[in-house]
């Protein structure tokens, strides 16, 4: 079996993933749109660029020779029931083409509103627009490793931080006005409990799945630290940039008043559950299966704030 593995998208989480995968030493080609390079992908990596993943004969060629395709695309957050789902059935036929298994990265949407911490066994409950979108996709490759026509592994994270993130609850929004000095103001409470996937983890713990045989026809928790409350979160953050702690909160009345004038404010309303409640992500599961283990909070932010200072 060839040593490729393809990672569709460039984003911070696909270019974490190809950077792990060539640690281990596994030959890597991602792709984009554009065919340029991002901060942090390794110079060996192949990069190509298609228009349009979504077009089965786009990404099958770039998919040719792959043993493991990796699905790490992201599109435009106010177009998501839009260019989701096909971006990921573009991605699908390319696996099942080219006769390669699938890693798909997820997020939480899917599972709802939910009382109590997140493990994989957690069912899909969803009470967003998006998180429809995000558990239909799910349920979709669900069949697909049921039925024995596709061989997958799926690596859930929360809200991602660390370098090179910066559309995030902790990406440019917190970090700009931390290092200048402000006010960082948290969606929903700065003192509800959220757990946050360093960057790193998800690149690191997506590799690992590609490579492990055990970890296919299985839904993973990628790792994340012990849920803190926002504003003990980034008080690391102000820690290791030596500022004084300002934080605040943008309620969920300022953030839908925002959502009259601003787009991104406008998609960020029916997530504020996820803000307003705890947050708790199990991620024990692959600790305890591959040995991979959270970055420490205090420790990612220390390497964010650098990021954010020299970029």
């Amino acid at each position: 079996m060839s040593d490729l593995h393809v990672v569709f998208g460039t984003g911070p989480a696909g270019t974490q993933t190809a950077r792990f995968l060539v640690e281990k030493g596994v030959r890597v080609r991602s792709i984009n749109r554009s065919g340029k390079r991002p901060e942090f992908m390794p110079s060996d990596v192949e990069v190509v660029a298609i228009a349009d993943a979504s077009d089965t004969a786009q990404a099958t060629k770039a998919a040719e020779g792959a043993s493991v395709v990796y699905q790490c695309l992201n599109p435009e957050y106010s177009r998501w029931p839009e260019l989701f789902p096909p971006l990921q059935k573009g991605v699908v036929a390319a696996a099942r083409s080219v006769g390669a298994r699938y890693v798909s990265l997820e997020n939480l949407y899917g599972l709802g509103l939910v009382k109590g911490p997140m493990d994989e066994s957690t069912p899909m409950n969803p009470c967003s627009k998006k998180g429809a979108v995000r558990a239909a996709m799910t349920e979709e490759l669900r069949a697909l490793s049921e039925s024995g026509d596709l061989e997958v592994a799926t690596g859930r994270a929360a809200d991602y931080y660390g370098p090179g993130v910066n559309d995030s609850a902790l990406g440019t929004m917190a970090f700009e006005p931390l290092l200048a000095g402000k006010k960082v103001s948290l969606l929903g409470s700065a003192d509800i409990v959220h757990s946050y996937a360093y960057i790193e983890d998800v690149g690191r713990g997506l590799a690992t799945l590609g490579t492990s045989d055990k970890a296919f026809g299985r839904v993973w928790n990628l790792p994340h630290a012990p849920a803190l409350t926002g504003r003990d979160s980034i008080a690391f953050a102000f820690s290791a940039a030596g500022m004084p702690e300002k934080i605040g909160a943008l309620s969920p009345l300022t953030v839908r008043i925002g959502a009259l004038f601003m787009p991104v404010a406008r998609e960020s309303v029916e997530m504020l559950y996820e803000f307003t409640q705890p947050f708790v992500v199990d991620s024990s599961a692959i600790t305890n299966e591959f040995g991979l283990r959270p970055t420490p909070l205090a420790e990612g932010m220390a390497r964010t704030v650098a990021w954010f200072e020299n970029r």
